[in-house]
């Protein structure tokens, strides 16, 4: 008989609701938006604008946009990171016992790493599968499991893999990921546009990194692709000023001057709803409306052999030493 190993490797990804229905939608938001992380407004004038506008006017609109890209597997980062998930754990064997888990919404955090306790798991990698740290995103994670480890009596030895903006195992997947889909397209684009998850301007100001490591993203990815990548960002949210340019803005700039364009996602490393619904769906009738003709959206790394080539990569080089 096998004894159950003793190293658990726990993929994260930031989360989606259980369903594409209203009241699904309303209780990944309630936990999403209370993140004092992602909404850095003290909770006694957020909460009252949480809980009496948003979360009565915007699941239903969000519901509607979640039906749009829902698969039968259900949702797309839901079905993608389970795939990783069992892709990894088929590359490490039995001497790692894999997982996932969502920062938000199913499967959680706690009860992911206490069903790897059980299983015998005494030492830990998190890895957060977001390329660019963010105080709203990497951070979180790590608050989630120590808040969790506060429960314990016994804790396991833990470890957590670091952001990976301009690690060449990332670079060359995305090279190798994007070429196979700019080959399969019908026409040369004139833009290759890097469209990442947009932040409060007010965070860069506050010193999180996470604009600067775009950037370092897209440059390194230029050089391999011996062509530019343009940088913006997307899902701005209420009044404050987000970072710079929207993407939904460039789109329209580029209909408008008779570009083509390929828009690309590098900071999620699985399709989701920003990707498939805002960027290939909204994003390309954007471009349209502008008077845009040949768009495409090129997929992120997902569970293809390039991703998991990544993910293998650096979750071996960060369990050196317990494997």
């Amino acid at each position: 008989m096998t004894a159950s190993p003793s190293i658990g490797a726990l993929l994260v990804n930031l989360g989606t609701p259980d369903a594409p229905e209203p009241e699904a939608v309303r209780r990944y938001l309630a936990e999403f938006l209370s993140d004092r992380r992602v909404v850095e407004i003290p909770p006694l004038i957020w909460q009252p604008i949480l809980r009496g506008i948003i979360l009565r006017t915007r699941p239903r609109k969000s519901a509607h946009a979640y039906r749009q890209v829902w698969t039968e597997a259900g949702s797309p980062l839901a079905a993608i990171t389970q795939a990783q998930a069992v892709a990894l754990q088929s590359a490490l064997g039995s001497s790692v016992r894999v997982a996932h888990a969502m920062r938000y919404g199913n499967p959680a955090i706690g009860p992911t790493i206490d069903r790897l306790i059980a299983d015998g798991c005494e030492r830990i990698l998190v890895a957060p599968l977001y390329p660019q740290y963010s105080g709203a995103t990497t951070a979180t994670v790590v608050d989630a499991v120590g808040n969790h480890l506060k429960s314990l009596r016994r804790q396991p030895a833990l470890r957590f893999l670091p952001p990976y903006p301009d690690d060449p195992a990332y670079i060359a997947a995305l090279r190798t990921s994007a070429e196979a889909a700019l080959a399969a397209l019908d026409f040369r684009p004139d833009v290759l546009l890097a469209s990442f998850h947009g932040t409060p301007e007010r965070t860069r100001e506050l010193g999180d990194p996470y604009y600067e490591q775009c950037c370092d993203t897209a440059r390194h990815l230029s050089s391999a692709l011996g062509r530019p990548v343009e940088v913006a960002f997307q899902s701005r949210f209420g009044r404050a000023k987000w970072l710079e340019p929207a993407t939904d803005a460039v789109l329209a700039e580029l209909g408008a001057a008779g570009k083509s364009v390929a828009v690309f996602a590098p900071g999620f490393a699985a399709d989701c709803l920003e990707t498939l619904e805002e960027l290939a769906i909204r994003g390309k009738a954007q471009f349209a409306e502008a008077g845009g003709r040949d768009f495409a959206y090129l997929p992120c790394l997902n569970a293809d052999t390039p991703g998991m080539k990544l993910i293998e990569t650096m979750v071996r080089r960060e369990l050196a030493g317990w494997i």
